[in-house]
């Protein structure tokens, strides 16, 4: 049995050696210069430890102002993504001649360039001298008026933010919740047409919890995949995402490193641990919720 063991650990030796080395070492690397305070990466020097850089943090204008966008774009995106999703998959589900045609039409938008995407957005609802964009051609026909959707009010640019991201996202949850649905066991559906239940109650006795854990695992890694939001947001609205005010936490972490106010790793590395509290305080949370709604 001890022999059993040591071949299972032997096995699992690489992995362990390429997660500790290129992911635990480098979170403990950031946890450090967290603390470190005036780090600097040329001479690996500082003048003191302590919570100063969170305390800078936690008052950089800039930085709650990408809270809020993150939060916002977590809040908006991952439960929209995820309904508009399921109720697709389900509509793919009772198609049975062009299924296939249908999942390579919606999959498509996943395997194109997110920057090229957020391009042809930029292009839709973008407003210039010349023209007010696609997007606002279409408003005017219902006597809206024109909005400047990238440079204009906040809401306006929230609004193409999640739109694109919802976009972007949409493929692979479809994707993988139409795999999910088509193994589900038909015998509980000819159960439930024998005893004549109803297509609501169907779906939310027999479809959806035998679907919660497809269900879970697109929300917890939409969850991380938002809050990890950046190129998305440079693609609509270019890099002085500041100047916008539409930065993400990412973006900021990014410019403390190399951006117009570069130079600075502590704060970049003290932003980057609050990230990281962030995102695992929220995916306990959907563990604890899990144990209840989810059904292995």
């Amino acid at each position: 049995m001890e022999k059993k063991n040591w071949k299972g650990w032997l096995y699992l030796l690489p992995a362990i050696a390429f997660l500790g080395v290129f992911l635990v070492y480098p979170l403990l690397d950031v946890l450090t210069y967290s603390f470190e305070e005036g780090y600097n990466f040329a001479s690996q020097t500082y003048f003191g430890t302590g919570l100063y850089n969170y305390r800078y943090v936690l008052r950089d204008p800039y930085f709650l102002q990408a809270l809020k966008n993150t939060l916002l774009l977590v809040a908006i995106t991952v439960p929209v993504s995820t309904i508009l999703a399921l109720v697709i998959s389900m509509g793919l589900s009772s198609i049975r001649g062009l299924r296939e045609l249908y999942q390579t039409v919606y999959f498509l938008p996943y395997v194109t360039n997110t920057l090229a995407v957020g391009l042809v957005f930029m292009i839709l609802f973008k407003k210039t001298p010349y023209s007010d964009g696609l997007v606002n051609l279409l408003l005017s026909w219902f006597g809206a008026g024109p909005v400047d959707f990238i440079d204009g009010p906040y809401w306006a640019k929230m609004f193409v933010l999640c739109f694109y991201t919802v976009w972007v996202v949409l493929p692979f949850k479809i994707l993988i919740l139409t795999g999910a649905l088509a193994s589900v066991d038909q015998t509980y559906y000819n159960a439930a047409k024998v005893d004549g239940t109803s297509r609501w109650r169907t779906f939310t006795k027999i479809t959806l919890p035998m679907i919660s854990p497809t269900v879970f695992y697109l929300v917890i890694t939409g969850f991380i995949g938002a809050f990890k939001a950046y190129s998305d947001v440079v693609a609509l609205f270019g890099t002085n995402l500041n100047a916008a005010g539409m930065n993400t936490i990412v973006g900021y972490i990014y410019d403390m490193l190399y951006g117009d106010s570069g130079g600075y790793p502590s704060y970049a590395s003290a932003a980057a641990m609050l990230l990281f509290a962030i995102v695992l305080t929220i995916t306990c949370i959907n563990l604890l919720v899990s144990r209840k709604h989810v059904h292995y």
